[in-house]
C-alpha cells in the first residue's frame, strides 16, 4: 500500500513540513515517511518523530514532497519516478517545472518557493502549478505548505520576484533587526535591553499589520505626531533612502534567482 506522503530530503525545511502537518493532524504519523540519505540524520528523525517510517529510498507514494539541494534533485526525481507517485510538490531552490517534469515524467507536479519561517509555523510560500497539474493538486500543495504558514498562487514566471521578495525577504529583517540592537546600544540601552524590545518591537509591527488588516502607510501615520520623535528618525531613513534600497535588494535578489535558474 501506498504511504499518504512521502518527504524526500530530511532537511530543516522536510523537518518542519512533517512537524507541521503531524501537528495539524492533516495526517496520522503511519501514513507519512521521510527519505534521508544520512543515516546519523535518520536517526535524529526516527526520535523526533515516533510512528514515522524514515528511510534511505522513496516508496511508492500518493503525494511525494522534493525537499532535497538543488543539486540532489535530479537524482531525487529519478529514484520518485520509479518508486511511482500520484503528484509531486518541489520546495527545491530554483528547479524549473520543466526540469522537474522532464525527471519525473508523466506526474503531476507543482512547483513552491517556501521561506525559513516555515521553521516555526510562520512561512509564507508561493506555489506554480506545471503542465500536468490541475486544480486538485493545486489545492493539495496549498494543504501541505499551509501547515507552516501561508500560501499564494502565482505563474512560475514569477517565482524569481517571490524568491526575491519573501525567500530572500528574511534575511533583510534580521539585518534590520541587527541595526536596531546596535542602535539601542549606541544610544545608551544594555545589549540584552535592547536585544529584547527591538525584536518585540519587529514581532509586535508584524502582529498589528496582519491582524488589523491596515495599510502599512495608515500604521506609520498612526504613530508619527508632526514634530515628534518618529517623524525625527523618519527623516533620517528616507534620507537615507531607506526604502530606496529596500526596493534595490528585492530586484537584485530576483535578478540572480534569475541567473541561477538559467544555470548562470
Amino acid at each position: 500500500m501506498a504511504t499518504r506522503l512521502a518527504v524526500v530530503g530530511g532537511g530543516r525545511m522536510g523537518e518542519a513540513l512533517v512537524g507541521g502537518l503531524l501537528a495539524r493532524r492533516w495526517a496520522e504519523p503511519a501514513e507519512v515517511s521521510i527519505v534521508e540519505a544520512r543515516a546519523g540524520r535518520r536517526d535524529e528523525l526516527e526520535a523526533r518523530f515516533p510512528g514515522v517510517t524514515v528511510v534511505e529510498a522513496p516508496p511508492r507514494a500518493e503525494g511525494v514532497v522534493v525537499a532535497v539541494k538543488p543539486g540532489d534533485v535530479g537524482a531525487a526525481c529519478g529514484e520518485i519516478a520509479a518508486a511511482g507517485a500520484d503528484r509531486v510538490l518541489s520546495i527545491a531552490a530554483g528547479v524549473p517545472l520543466a526540469t522537474l517534469e522532464a525527471a519525473l515524467g508523466p506526474l503531476p507536479v507543482v512547483r513552491a518557493m517556501p521561506n525559513t519561517p516555515a521553521l516555526v509555523g510562520a512561512g509564507a510560500a508561493a506555489i506554480a502549478a506545471g503542465t500536468r497539474a490541475g486544480e486538485d493538486d493545486l489545492v493539495w500543495a496549498e494543504q501541505v505548505l499551509g501547515a507552516v504558514g501561508d500560501v499564494v498562487r502565482v505563474p512560475e514566471a514569477l517565482l524569481d520576484a517571490v524568491t526575491g521578495l519573501s525567500g530572500s525577504g528574511p534575511a533583510y529583517v534580521f539585518l534590520i533587526a541587527e541595526a536596531l540592537i546596535d542602535a539601542g546600544v549606541v544610544v545608551g540601552l544594555p545589549h540584552d535591553v535592547s536585544r529584547r524590545l527591538a525584536l518585540q518591537t519587529l514581532l509586535g509591527a508584524a502582529r498589528l499589520l496582519t491582524e488589523t488588516g491596515d495599510d502599512p502607510q495608515h500604521l506609520r501615520a498612526g504613530v508619527t505626531s508632526p514634530g515628534g520623535t518618529t517623524a525625527a528618525g523618519l527623516r533620517v531613513l528616507e534620507a537615507g533612502r531607506l526604502r530606496s534600497v529596500l526596493v534595490e535588494a528585492v530586484a537584485a535578489a530576483t535578478e540572480r534567482s534569475r541567473e541561477l535558474g538559467r544555470g548562470a
